[in-house]
């Protein structure tokens, strides 16, 4: 294994990564909608998507989808509260859509998990990310709540 993937730099890991985040997203969504064990799902999900996440046409890092998708959806009590109250007020984490709420969990997670990962990276992803699925003011909802989060969670901004 190369120095540059073994210490998830280069291009060709940020892209899985970016897959993983995006699959992660789409199996948060199917178990908000349907339960289930989130790693029997991951493993479904590695099985009948090998590709990665819809639209990547990138192979995913595995271990990145398995920890994002494990991770969030264990600690969506405690992010949940989180992330309402960093919505702007009137609104409710209820109101928002599932998938909304799929990006902002596996976002948050990645917030309070994964200070080694820059926050201005997991802003712009989970909001790439938002771009995808809504054609609205979802994405600017994303940017918004994320960066209160981040202000929270990583008051001196996490890793460079």
């Amino acid at each position: 294994m190369s120095a540059a993937r073994s210490m998830g730099g280069g291009a060709r890991a940020m892209a899985r990564r970016r897959a993983a985040r995006l699959a992660a997203v789409q199996a948060l969504y199917q178990l908000e909608l349907g339960g289930g064990d989130p790693a029997l799902v991951a493993e479904e999900f590695l099985a009948t998507r090998p590709e990665g996440a819809r639209g990547t046409g990138e192979e995913l890092d595995a271990t990145w989808f398995r920890a994002l998708l494990g991770g969030a959806w264990a600690a969506r009590g405690r992010l949940d509260a989180e992330l309402a109250s960093a919505l702007a007020e009137g609104w409710t984490l209820a109101r928002c859509s599932a998938v909304v709420r799929a990006v902002l969990r596996a976002g948050a997670f990645e917030l309070a998990e994964r200070s080694d990962v820059p926050v201005k990276a997991i802003l712009n992803e989970y909001v790439e990310i938002a771009r995808l699925f809504s054609g609205g003011g979802e994405p600017g909802l994303v940017h918004a709540v994320l960066d209160r989060l981040s202000g929270r969670l990583r008051p001196t901004g996490g890793a460079s």
